[in-house]
Protein backbone atom coordinates (compact mmCIF):
# COMPACT_ATOMS: atom_id res chain seq x y z
CA UNK A 1 0.00 0.00 0.00
CA UNK A 2 3.00 2.29 0.46
CA UNK A 3 3.77 4.20 -2.76
CA UNK A 4 1.56 2.09 -5.05
CA UNK A 5 -0.60 4.07 -7.48
CA UNK A 6 -4.36 4.05 -7.13
CA UNK A 7 -7.07 3.94 -9.78
CA UNK A 8 -9.74 4.72 -7.18
CA UNK A 9 -11.00 8.24 -6.33
CA UNK A 10 -9.43 9.19 -3.00
CA UNK A 11 -9.79 11.78 -0.28
CA UNK A 12 -6.52 13.18 1.04
CA UNK A 13 -6.51 13.14 4.85
CA UNK A 14 -3.56 14.75 6.65
CA UNK A 15 -3.56 13.61 10.30
CA UNK A 16 -1.13 15.81 12.23
CA UNK A 17 -0.30 16.90 15.77
CA UNK A 18 -2.58 19.93 15.64
CA UNK A 19 -5.43 18.93 13.33
CA UNK A 20 -7.05 16.69 10.76
CA UNK A 21 -7.23 18.26 7.30
CA UNK A 22 -9.29 16.67 4.53
CA UNK A 23 -9.29 17.57 0.83
CA UNK A 24 -11.26 16.02 -2.02
CA UNK A 25 -10.25 16.96 -5.58
CA UNK A 26 -11.73 16.28 -8.99
CA UNK A 27 -10.06 16.76 -12.38
CA UNK A 28 -11.38 17.83 -15.74
CA UNK A 29 -8.86 17.97 -18.55
CA UNK A 30 -5.74 19.35 -16.89
CA UNK A 31 -7.58 21.43 -14.30
CA UNK A 32 -8.26 20.46 -10.68
CA UNK A 33 -11.23 21.45 -8.58
CA UNK A 34 -11.72 21.34 -4.81
CA UNK A 35 -14.92 19.41 -4.17
CA UNK A 36 -14.91 19.32 -0.38
CA UNK A 37 -12.76 20.32 2.56
CA UNK A 38 -12.75 20.11 6.35
CA UNK A 39 -10.35 20.82 9.19
CA UNK A 40 -10.78 19.60 12.74
CA UNK A 41 -8.60 20.43 15.74
CA UNK A 42 -6.65 17.55 17.25
CA UNK A 43 -6.87 17.07 21.06
CA UNK A 44 -3.67 17.89 22.93
CA UNK A 45 -1.20 14.99 23.15
CA UNK A 46 -3.35 12.71 20.99
CA UNK A 47 -0.38 12.55 18.58
CA UNK A 48 3.24 12.83 19.74
CA UNK A 49 6.25 12.84 17.42
CA UNK A 50 3.94 11.85 14.53
CA UNK A 51 2.81 8.72 16.39
CA UNK A 52 -0.85 8.24 17.33
CA UNK A 53 -1.05 7.91 21.11
CA UNK A 54 -4.82 8.10 21.63
CA UNK A 55 -6.72 6.10 19.02
CA UNK A 56 -10.15 7.14 20.28
CA UNK A 57 -9.38 10.87 20.30
CA UNK A 58 -7.76 10.83 16.86
CA UNK A 59 -10.54 8.66 15.45
CA UNK A 60 -13.17 11.06 16.72
CA UNK A 61 -11.36 14.05 15.17
CA UNK A 62 -11.21 12.24 11.83
CA UNK A 63 -14.89 11.28 12.11
CA UNK A 64 -15.87 14.92 12.67
CA UNK A 65 -13.82 16.08 9.69
CA UNK A 66 -15.33 13.43 7.43
CA UNK A 67 -18.84 14.28 8.58
CA UNK A 68 -18.29 18.00 7.94
CA UNK A 69 -16.75 17.47 4.49
CA UNK A 70 -19.16 14.71 3.42
CA UNK A 71 -16.87 13.51 0.60
CA UNK A 72 -18.11 11.50 -2.37
CA UNK A 73 -15.90 8.49 -1.60
CA UNK A 74 -15.04 6.38 1.41
CA UNK A 75 -11.49 5.69 0.22
CA UNK A 76 -8.63 7.78 1.56
CA UNK A 77 -4.94 8.42 1.12
CA UNK A 78 -3.04 9.09 4.35
CA UNK A 79 0.63 9.59 5.17
CA UNK A 80 3.11 8.27 7.69
CA UNK A 81 5.81 10.59 9.00
CA UNK A 82 8.53 10.45 11.60
CA UNK A 83 10.57 7.25 11.61
CA UNK A 84 10.25 6.20 7.98
CA UNK A 85 13.22 4.58 6.25
CA UNK A 86 13.92 5.55 2.66
CA UNK A 87 16.87 4.26 0.67
CA UNK A 88 17.77 4.21 -3.01
CA UNK A 89 19.23 0.87 -4.06
CA UNK A 90 20.43 -0.48 -7.40
CA UNK A 91 19.13 -3.61 -9.09
CA UNK A 92 19.88 -5.24 -12.49
CA UNK A 93 17.97 -3.47 -15.28
CA UNK A 94 17.52 -6.78 -17.08
CA UNK A 95 15.22 -8.20 -14.39
CA UNK A 96 11.51 -8.37 -15.32
CA UNK A 97 9.26 -6.45 -12.91
CA UNK A 98 8.00 -9.61 -11.18
CA UNK A 99 11.51 -10.98 -10.65
CA UNK A 100 12.67 -7.56 -9.46
CA UNK A 101 10.00 -7.51 -6.76
CA UNK A 102 10.92 -11.00 -5.60
CA UNK A 103 14.60 -10.08 -5.49
CA UNK A 104 13.94 -6.96 -3.43
CA UNK A 105 11.88 -8.96 -0.93
CA UNK A 106 14.69 -11.51 -0.60
CA UNK A 107 17.28 -8.78 -0.01
CA UNK A 108 15.18 -6.38 2.08
CA UNK A 109 16.79 -7.39 5.36
CA UNK A 110 20.12 -6.07 4.03
CA UNK A 111 18.72 -2.54 3.86
CA UNK A 112 16.12 -2.42 6.66
CA UNK A 113 17.58 -2.34 10.16
CA UNK A 114 14.36 -3.32 11.97
CA UNK A 115 12.98 -6.88 12.01
CA UNK A 116 11.04 -7.40 8.77
CA UNK A 117 8.01 -8.78 10.63
CA UNK A 118 7.64 -5.38 12.33
CA UNK A 119 7.69 -3.24 9.19
CA UNK A 120 5.75 -2.74 5.97
CA UNK A 121 7.90 -1.92 2.97
CA UNK A 122 7.37 -1.03 -0.65
CA UNK A 123 9.45 0.11 -3.60
CA UNK A 124 9.28 2.27 -6.70
CA UNK A 125 11.50 2.05 -9.77
CA UNK A 126 13.06 5.46 -10.37
CA UNK A 127 14.77 4.71 -13.69
CA UNK A 128 18.15 3.82 -15.15
CA UNK A 129 21.02 4.52 -12.76
CA UNK A 130 23.32 7.36 -13.79
CA UNK A 131 26.24 5.43 -12.30
CA UNK A 132 25.67 2.31 -14.44
CA UNK A 133 23.23 1.91 -17.36
CA UNK A 134 22.96 -1.82 -16.59
CA UNK A 135 21.30 -0.98 -13.26
CA UNK A 136 18.06 0.71 -12.23
CA UNK A 137 17.63 2.93 -9.19
CA UNK A 138 14.91 1.65 -6.88
CA UNK A 139 13.43 3.65 -4.01
CA UNK A 140 12.86 1.40 -0.99
CA UNK A 141 10.54 2.68 1.76
CA UNK A 142 9.77 1.04 5.10
CA UNK A 143 7.56 2.07 8.04
CA UNK A 144 6.49 0.36 11.23
CA UNK A 145 3.40 -1.81 10.74
CA UNK A 146 2.09 -0.58 14.09
CA UNK A 147 1.94 3.03 12.86
CA UNK A 148 0.20 2.04 9.63
CA UNK A 149 -2.32 -0.09 11.51
CA UNK A 150 -3.12 2.87 13.78
CA UNK A 151 -3.83 5.05 10.75
CA UNK A 152 -6.13 2.37 9.35
CA UNK A 153 -7.90 2.07 12.70
CA UNK A 154 -8.67 5.78 13.09
CA UNK A 155 -10.03 5.93 9.54
CA UNK A 156 -12.32 3.00 10.25
CA UNK A 157 -13.85 4.97 13.12
CA UNK A 158 -14.89 7.56 10.52
CA UNK A 159 -16.19 4.92 8.11
CA UNK A 160 -13.24 5.46 5.76
CA UNK A 161 -10.86 2.96 4.17
CA UNK A 162 -7.11 3.59 3.86
CA UNK A 163 -6.61 2.74 0.19
CA UNK A 164 -3.14 4.34 0.00
CA UNK A 165 -0.56 4.93 2.73
CA UNK A 166 2.00 7.44 1.49
CA UNK A 167 5.05 9.07 3.09
CA UNK A 168 4.76 12.72 4.12
CA UNK A 169 7.79 13.94 2.20
CA UNK A 170 6.55 12.31 -1.01
CA UNK A 171 3.07 13.74 -0.49
CA UNK A 172 4.68 17.18 -0.27
CA UNK A 173 6.71 16.57 -3.43
CA UNK A 174 3.55 15.42 -5.21
CA UNK A 175 1.76 18.61 -4.15
CA UNK A 176 4.55 20.79 -5.54
CA UNK A 177 2.97 20.53 -9.00
CA UNK A 178 0.21 22.73 -7.56
CA UNK A 179 2.77 25.42 -6.65
CA UNK A 180 4.53 25.70 -10.02
CA UNK A 181 2.51 28.82 -10.86
CA UNK A 182 4.33 30.54 -7.98
CA UNK A 183 7.80 29.21 -8.73
CA UNK A 184 10.47 31.09 -10.65
CA UNK A 185 10.35 29.72 -14.22
CA UNK A 186 7.77 27.24 -12.89
CA UNK A 187 10.59 25.49 -11.03
CA UNK A 188 12.37 24.24 -14.16
CA UNK A 189 16.16 24.31 -13.84
CA UNK A 190 15.70 26.17 -10.56
CA UNK A 191 16.57 25.42 -6.93
CA UNK A 192 13.77 26.25 -4.53
CA UNK A 193 13.47 25.93 -0.77
CA UNK A 194 10.11 24.65 0.45
CA UNK A 195 9.43 25.18 4.16
CA UNK A 196 6.48 23.51 5.87
CA UNK A 197 5.88 24.98 9.34
CA UNK A 198 3.90 22.36 11.28
CA UNK A 199 2.61 22.49 14.82
CA UNK A 200 5.51 20.56 16.35
CA UNK A 201 8.13 20.44 13.60
CA UNK A 202 9.33 22.33 10.53
CA UNK A 203 10.36 20.48 7.39
CA UNK A 204 12.81 22.21 5.05
CA UNK A 205 13.08 20.67 1.59
CA UNK A 206 15.18 21.66 -1.40
CA UNK A 207 13.66 21.13 -4.84
CA UNK A 208 15.64 20.97 -8.06
CA UNK A 209 13.54 20.78 -11.23
CA UNK A 210 10.51 20.26 -8.95
CA UNK A 211 12.04 17.17 -7.31
CA UNK A 212 13.08 17.01 -3.66
CA UNK A 213 16.84 16.49 -3.44
CA UNK A 214 17.22 17.25 0.29
CA UNK A 215 14.99 17.31 3.35
CA UNK A 216 15.60 18.25 6.99
CA UNK A 217 13.23 18.38 9.96
CA UNK A 218 13.70 20.80 12.87
CA UNK A 219 12.02 20.68 16.28
CA UNK A 220 10.22 23.98 15.89
CA UNK A 221 6.60 24.75 15.08
CA UNK A 222 3.45 26.69 15.81
CA UNK A 223 3.11 25.12 19.25
CA UNK A 224 6.03 27.31 20.37
CA UNK A 225 3.92 30.39 19.70
CA UNK A 226 0.85 28.88 21.37
CA UNK A 227 2.86 27.98 24.47
CA UNK A 228 4.31 31.49 24.69
CA UNK A 229 0.82 33.03 24.45
CA UNK A 230 -0.35 30.69 27.22
CA UNK A 231 2.55 31.62 29.47
CA UNK A 232 2.46 35.35 28.79
CA UNK A 233 -1.28 35.89 29.16
CA UNK A 234 -2.28 33.07 31.52
CA UNK A 235 -4.55 31.32 29.01
CA UNK A 236 -5.40 27.66 28.54
CA UNK A 237 -4.00 25.85 25.50
CA UNK A 238 -7.34 26.01 23.68
CA UNK A 239 -7.76 29.70 24.53
CA UNK A 240 -4.25 30.50 23.32
CA UNK A 241 -4.76 28.59 20.09
CA UNK A 242 -8.02 30.41 19.40
CA UNK A 243 -6.50 33.81 20.18
CA UNK A 244 -3.51 33.07 17.93
CA UNK A 245 -5.85 32.33 15.04
CA UNK A 246 -8.65 34.83 15.60
CA UNK A 247 -6.85 37.75 17.27
CA UNK A 248 -7.98 39.85 20.20
CA UNK A 249 -4.71 39.73 22.14
CA UNK A 250 -3.31 42.83 23.93
CA UNK A 251 -1.42 45.52 22.03
CA UNK A 252 1.97 44.28 23.22
CA UNK A 253 1.46 40.90 21.52
CA UNK A 254 3.16 41.80 18.24
CA UNK A 255 6.27 43.40 19.69
CA UNK A 256 6.83 41.10 22.67
CA UNK A 257 5.74 37.72 21.26
CA UNK A 258 4.95 37.65 17.55
CA UNK A 259 8.02 39.52 16.26
CA UNK A 260 10.49 37.33 18.22
CA UNK A 261 8.62 34.24 16.99
CA UNK A 262 8.94 35.36 13.36
CA UNK A 263 12.66 35.91 13.96
CA UNK A 264 12.81 32.31 15.23
CA UNK A 265 11.02 31.16 12.06
CA UNK A 266 13.67 32.86 9.94
CA UNK A 267 16.46 31.44 12.09
CA UNK A 268 15.04 27.92 11.75
CA UNK A 269 15.02 28.24 7.96
CA UNK A 270 18.54 29.66 7.97
CA UNK A 271 19.87 26.79 10.10
CA UNK A 272 18.21 24.22 7.84
CA UNK A 273 19.74 25.94 4.83
CA UNK A 274 23.17 25.75 6.46
CA UNK A 275 22.67 22.01 7.09
CA UNK A 276 21.85 21.59 3.40
CA UNK A 277 24.86 23.59 2.29
CA UNK A 278 27.18 21.54 4.50
CA UNK A 279 25.68 18.22 3.37
CA UNK A 280 27.05 18.31 -0.16
CA UNK A 281 29.68 20.07 -2.20
CA UNK A 282 27.19 20.34 -5.06
CA UNK A 283 24.60 22.48 -3.31
CA UNK A 284 22.87 25.17 -5.30
CA UNK A 285 22.02 28.73 -4.28
CA UNK A 286 18.28 29.02 -3.59
CA UNK A 287 16.45 30.99 -6.25
CA UNK A 288 13.37 31.27 -4.06
CA UNK A 289 11.74 30.13 -0.81
CA UNK A 290 8.10 29.05 -0.54
CA UNK A 291 6.66 28.79 2.95
CA UNK A 292 3.66 26.62 3.86
CA UNK A 293 1.97 25.36 7.00
CA UNK A 294 -0.16 27.18 9.54
CA UNK A 295 2.53 29.68 10.57
CA UNK A 296 3.17 30.68 6.95
CA UNK A 297 -0.07 32.67 7.00
CA UNK A 298 1.18 34.98 9.79
CA UNK A 299 1.20 38.50 8.26
CA UNK A 300 4.80 39.57 7.68
CA UNK A 301 6.37 36.12 8.24
CA UNK A 302 7.36 35.54 4.62
CA UNK A 303 8.78 39.07 4.41
CA UNK A 304 10.81 38.50 7.59
CA UNK A 305 12.32 35.30 6.19
CA UNK A 306 13.08 37.02 2.88
CA UNK A 307 14.82 39.85 4.70
CA UNK A 308 16.90 37.62 6.99
CA UNK A 309 17.98 35.21 4.24
CA UNK A 310 18.16 37.73 1.41
CA UNK A 311 16.08 35.38 -0.76
CA UNK A 312 12.68 36.05 -2.41
CA UNK A 313 10.06 34.38 -0.21
CA UNK A 314 6.33 33.90 -0.64
CA UNK A 315 3.44 31.99 0.92
CA UNK A 316 2.47 28.82 -0.94
CA UNK A 317 -1.06 28.54 -2.32
CA UNK A 318 -1.88 25.16 -3.94
CA UNK A 319 -5.30 26.49 -4.99
CA UNK A 320 -3.97 29.36 -7.14
CA UNK A 321 -5.05 27.69 -10.37
CA UNK A 322 -7.92 25.61 -9.03
CA UNK A 323 -11.64 26.03 -9.15
CA UNK A 324 -13.54 25.74 -5.89
CA UNK A 325 -16.93 24.14 -5.56
CA UNK A 326 -19.59 26.22 -3.81
CA UNK A 327 -19.33 23.80 -0.91
CA UNK A 328 -15.56 24.25 -0.62
CA UNK A 329 -15.96 28.05 -0.71
CA UNK A 330 -18.51 27.93 2.08
CA UNK A 331 -16.12 25.72 4.06
CA UNK A 332 -13.51 28.53 3.80
CA UNK A 333 -10.85 26.32 2.22
CA UNK A 334 -8.96 29.36 0.88
CA UNK A 335 -8.25 30.53 4.44
CA UNK A 336 -6.35 27.29 5.13
CA UNK A 337 -4.54 27.07 1.78
CA UNK A 338 -0.98 27.35 3.11
CA UNK A 339 -1.58 24.52 5.61
CA UNK A 340 -2.99 22.03 3.10
CA UNK A 341 0.07 20.94 1.13
CA UNK A 342 0.24 17.39 2.53
CA UNK A 343 -3.52 16.90 2.20
CA UNK A 344 -3.39 18.09 -1.42
CA UNK A 345 -0.47 15.83 -2.23
CA UNK A 346 -2.42 12.89 -0.85
CA UNK A 347 -5.60 13.85 -2.72
CA UNK A 348 -3.61 13.93 -5.97
CA UNK A 349 -2.98 10.20 -5.60
CA UNK A 350 -6.46 9.77 -7.09
CA UNK A 351 -4.98 10.66 -10.47
CA UNK A 352 -1.78 8.58 -10.46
Amino acid sequence: MLLKPSSTPLVGIDISTSSVKLIELSKSGGAYKVESFAAEAMPVNAITDKVIMDLDAVGEAVRKAVKRASPHTKYAAVAVGGQVMTKTIQMPASLPDRDLGEQIELQADQYISQPLEEVAFDYEILGISQADPDLVDVLLVAARKENIEKLQAVLEVAGMNAKVVDVEVYAVENACKLLTHQMVDEGLDRTIGLVDFGAAATTFSVLRDRKIIYSHTADFGGKVLTDEIMRHYGLTYDEAGKAKKEGGLPNNYKVEILDPFMDDMAQTVNRSLQFYQSSTSEHQHLDQIIVCGGCAAIPGAAERISEKLNTPTLVGNPFGRMKLSSRAKSQMVENEAAALLVACGLALRSFD
